[in-house]
Order: structure tokens, then C-alpha cells, then sequence
């Protein structure tokens, strides 16, 4: 057993778990784009999402991996599921016999495709024409949480209690816009 450990090659496996998570995140965006159902839509995102967070971990940024799956993850897509649950439209069930499915009044195939690609055309320009230099300085390897959470209470509190208050503000708003009028 000591033998086989010492022959596995760490580089390899690091790079096939890469490739799995980059594998995850382009096959879960690709099904959200073509598929019509939007309960499967939102399905496909959480691979995305969960995707995206492995990528997060290859790139050191732990504290934003575990930000991906609880905000994201947790919060948005959870409310997104619901919200679908709770917005069943009995006329695009009658008009299509599928619950769930999107309908559209225009097929603008020809715009989407050419925004589409004039944005990755714009994109591959600015990719291939940028410098990277690799830095000279050693990569920091360890956990960025504990500096992160000095920085937000020290350097940042200001910001940090005014994005508290107006996300409080922006819930507070959407409770009284969803509420139902006693008429």
C-alpha cells in the first residue's frame, strides 16, 4: 500500500478532477440553454453552479467556493425552484399539455445568434490579445477566511453594515410588493 501511494502522480489526479468540474459547469450551462422545461433549467443551473464552486477551489479562492454553494446554491436556486413551484400557469398547461414549458411569441433565431456571436468574437479578441505575465511572488496556499473576515470588520465595516442595511431594505420591500390587497 505504501508503494502504490508513492507511485500515484498528485499533478495527474489534480488535473482529471479539473477537467471533471470544467466537464460539470460547460455540460450544465449547455443543457440550460437548450432545454425547453424550466423546472430542468433550474436543475442544470445547480450543476452549473456546483461546477463553477469545484473551479473555485483549483483557484484558491475557498472562501468564495463555499459563497457559491451557500448563496447561490442555498439561497437563489432554492428560491428560483419554489418560485417556479408556486407560479404553475394553468394556461400554458392547457395551451401545451406540458407543465413547465416555455413559450414564446417570436423565434428570433438569426438576432440571438449573431449577438452570440459577435460577443464571442469580442471576447476571443480581448483574450488573445491580452498580456499575461506570471508573477514572480509566491502564491499564498493557505485558507483566505480568517483574512477576510478581519478585513470586513476592520477595514470595510462601513461598507459591510450598509450593504446589511439595504439588503434588509430590499427584503422589506419585496414582502410589502408580494403581499396580496384585502379587497
Amino acid at each position: 500500500m505504501k508503494n502504490f501511494l508513492q507511485n500515484i502522480d498528485y499533478q495527474l489526479i489534480k488535473q482529471i478532477i479539473f477537467f471533471v468540474f470544467a466537464v460539470i459547469t460547460v455540460g450544465g450551462a449547455l443543457f440550460l440553454l437548450f432545454t425547453k422545461n424550466v423546472f430542468y433549467a433550474a436543475f442544470s443551473l445547480l450543476l452549473t453552479l456546483l461546477g463553477v464552486s469545484g473551479l473555485y477551489v483549483f483557484a484558491g479562492a475557498d472562501f468564495l467556493a463555499v459563497s457559491q454553494i451557500m448563496i447561490y446554491v442555498g439561497g437563489i436556486l432554492v428560491l428560483m425552484i419554489f418560485g417556479i413551484m408556486l407560479t404553475n400557469n394553468k394556461n400554458t398547461q392547457r395551451q401545451t399539455n406540458q407543465p413547465n414549458k416555455i413559450l414564446v411569441s417570436h423565434h428570433n433565431i438569426f438576432w440571438a445568434v449573431l449577438v452570440a456571436v459577435l460577443l464571442f468574437l469580442a471576447y476571443l479578441k480581448v483574450i488573445l490579445e491580452a498580456n499575461f505575465n506570471i508573477i514572480s511572488k509566491q502564491i499564498h496556499t493557505g485558507s483566505t477566511v480568517k483574512q477576510i473576515g478581519v478585513n470586513l470588520m476592520t477595514d470595510y465595516i462601513f461598507a459591510f453594515e450598509v450593504v446589511g442595511i439595504l439588503l434588509l431594505a430590499a427584503l422589506v420591500g419585496a414582502a410589502f410588493i408580494a403581499k396580496k390587497e384585502k379587497n
